[in-house]
């Protein structure tokens, strides 16, 4: 019994930190679809701009996806992704603000 409580914590100490990983790439996601559509919303984003950013946003998904085939994003995988994320932000922001 002891064994099985033992395996089962050692389990959720290993999957739990990539559920949260996971989730805060998925909220930052879609924060920035928010921005986006705000952005196009009060005419600060144009056309252009909104078709540039949504390829981004849709090859950034299409990596993500590739990443997580195996269940987990390991550190470079989470590096890498976010680095993208903060260009993209960047990019929203340039936008927005042109």
């Amino acid at each position: 019994m002891k064994r099985l409580a033992y395996a089962a914590m050692c389990a959720a100490a290993i999957f739990l930190p990539t559920v949260a990983s996971a989730q805060e790439v998925y909220h930052r996601e879609v924060n920035q679809q928010h921005r986006i559509a705000h952005g196009v919303k009060d005419g600060s984003i144009n056309k252009r701009e909104y078709r540039s950013l949504e390829r981004r946003e849709a090859s950034l998904n299409a990596a993500r996806r590739r990443d997580l085939r195996d269940g987990r994003l390991n550190r470079r995988e989470r590096q890498q992704l976010n680095r993208r994320e903060n260009t993209i932000s960047r990019s929203i922001r340039h936008d927005e603000h042109n």
